[in-house]
């Protein structure tokens, strides 16, 4: 009920609860940093309370706040934008955004993986049996990509689907023998993308995407990275070589028939991808260590 309120109606009577409830946790405490993941819920009142505790206030945020996708959600962070001391964003066209709307310090940066969380574990029998898959797509139902996995199965592609509202889908009739499991979150994200022989990447039209976190996941976790041929994904992977790139479902379906006939190709390029990953540095550690850098210069 509180999520479906903040999406369709408007954040900002929730924000004044958050602000109010982390005053009262944070007690008159002083900090050197806070740093803020999103933001949907946090306002410019609380921003400007951070500082005058001594804090430095950094924003990341990885959706699109700036773009229409959203409706209302980001509304009170738009609103808190030029309050930051620095906005980070990742696409080159929120930078621009961000300043209009006041931003002082705009920072770019691709998205990241987590150095702990998205890191390759070893497999029970039991875990990787229960989340082996052939193609694996991992992510929630939106218009658009409905038709994109019917046709992958209309293309004969064993396809496995793990996400919420997918009997939305228009598609559901067909999707439906293919759905696994609804959202995943923590260890089970991570095993169904480990055990997947090959994962989709798809991106969201609406969100502006030129790559997700899923882009630096599916490679931080050794899998086998097949996504839309974006600028930003060839600045991330060399194509047929760390990663497997295309411009529709039907080159997308022939990729994967002939990656599940070569096991030695596919493993290949999960091995190079994930070195190209741990190259590029794109990971939580090293996006937190430019920011401290980039705050106390």
């Amino acid at each position: 009920m509180v999520d479906r309120f903040i999406w369709k109606i408007h954040p900002a009577p929730m924000a004044a609860v958050v602000r109010r409830r982390l005053l009262q946790m944070i007690n008159g405490q002083s900090y050197d940093l806070a740093f803020v993941d999103g933001g949907s819920l946090v306002n410019a009142e609380l921003v400007c309370d951070l500082q005058a505790r001594g804090a430095r206030v950094v924003n990341f945020n990885h959706d699109d706040p700036y773009g229409s996708r959203d409706g209302p959600l980001f509304a009170t962070y738009r609103r808190a934008v030029s309050q930051y001391d620095i906005v980070v964003v990742v696409r080159t066209e929120n930078v621009a955004e961000a300043r209009s709307l006041g931003a002082r310090h705009v920072l770019h940066t691709f998205r990241v993986a987590d150095d702990v969380e998205h890191f390759p574990r070893a497999l029970t029998p039991g875990v990787g049996s229960r989340w082996a898959s052939q193609v694996a797509f991992i992510g929630t139902w939106m218009p658009e990509r409905g038709p994109f996995l019917l046709r992958l199965l209309q293309r004969g592609i064993p396809l496995s689907i793990f996400g919420a509202r997918w009997n939305r889908a228009r598609e559901w009739p067909a999707l439906r023998t293919a759905h696994r499991a609804d959202e995943l979150v923590g260890l089970e994200y991570c095993y169904a993308i480990q055990s997947a022989k090959i994962c989709i990447g798809l991106l969201s039209q609406e969100n502006r995407d030129l790559h997700t976190t899923r882009s630096l996941e599916i490679t931080s976790l050794g899998s086998l990275l097949c996504a839309q041929r974006t600028i930003e994904h060839e600045q991330l992977y060399v194509d047929r070589e760390e990663a497997v790139f295309w411009n529709d479902a039907d080159e997308c379906a022939d990729l994967c028939h002939e990656l599940l006939r070569d096991e030695s190709r596919r493993a290949r390029i999960a091995a190079r991808g994930r070195e190209r990953f741990l190259a590029n540095g794109h990971s939580t550690d090293r996006l937190l260590t430019r920011i401290v850098r980039e705050t106390f210069g």
